[in-house]
C-alpha cells in the first residue's frame, strides 16, 4: 500500500490526514476518495467546534453523554494527531462517526435548545467543501493528470510514502 500524506494547499494544517491505496489506482479514483475524506473531516471539525462549547454545561448529564462521546470519538479520529501516530483515515469509519453524531444530535435537539434540523444544516452549509471535479492533486508542485495511474508518477513500489496537496482549480474568468 502506498501511504499518502494529504495536505490542503491553503496551509490551514487542520485537515491533514494519511490515506493508503494501491499504486495502480487511477488518479481520478484517488482524488475522489481523498476529497470525500477531506470533506467529511471538515464537516466533523465544524460540528465539534460548534457543538462542544454548547455542551459544556451538560457535562455529567446522562442524557448528553452519548452525544458527548460521539463528538469526542469523531474529533479524535478526524484529528491531525492521526498523522503523528501514523494512522491512515478510512472514509467508512469517518462516515460512521458522522452518522453517529447525526443520530445522537437528532435525539438531543431539545437539550441544546435548538429548534430542529435546520440549525444543524446551517452549521454544515458554511463548511468549505471541495468539489471532486474541480480539485486537483499536486505532487511536488506538479499537477497529477486524472487519466493516469498513481504508479506513473511514483513507480510500482507499494511501500512508497508521498505528500500530496489538495488544491481547487482556478477557473479562468469568462
Amino acid at each position: 500500500m502506498v501511504r499518502i500524506h494529504v495536505k490542503p494547499c491553503d496551509d490551514s494544517g487542520g485537515n491533514e490526514f494519511l490515506y493508503e491505496c494501491q499504486s495502480n489506482l487511477l488518479i481520478e479514483e484517488v482524488t475522489s476518495e481523498v476529497v470525500h475524506i477531506f470533506n467529511l473531516q471538515s464537516q466533523i471539525h465544524r460540528l465539534v467546534s460548534e457543538l462542544q462549547p454548547r455542551l459544556l454545561p451538560l457535562y455529567g448529564d446522562p442524557k448528553a453523554t452519548p452525544l458527548l462521546r460521539a463528538l469526542s470519538e469523531a474529533k479524535s479520529y478526524a484529528s491531525k494527531d492521526m498523522v503523528i501516530h501514523n494512522r491512515p483515515l478510512s472514509y467508512l469509519v469517518l462516515r460512521h462517526h458522522f452518522e453517529t453524531i447525526e443520530r445522537e444530535l437528532a435525539a438531543k435537539f431539545d437539550l441544546l435548545g435548538v429548534s430542529g434540523f435546520t440549525h444543524y444544516q446551517q452549521l454544515l452549509s458554511d463548511v468549505g467543501i471541495l468539489n471532486e471535479d474541480t480539485t486537483q492533486l499536486k505532487l511536488a508542485g506538479k499537477e497529477l493528470m486524472r487519466e493516469k495511474q498513481l504508479s506513473d508518477y511514483i513507480g510500482r513500489n507499494e511501500k512508497t510514502k508521498i505528500v500530496l496537496n489538495l488544491q481547487q482549480k482556478i477557473m479562468p474568468p469568462s
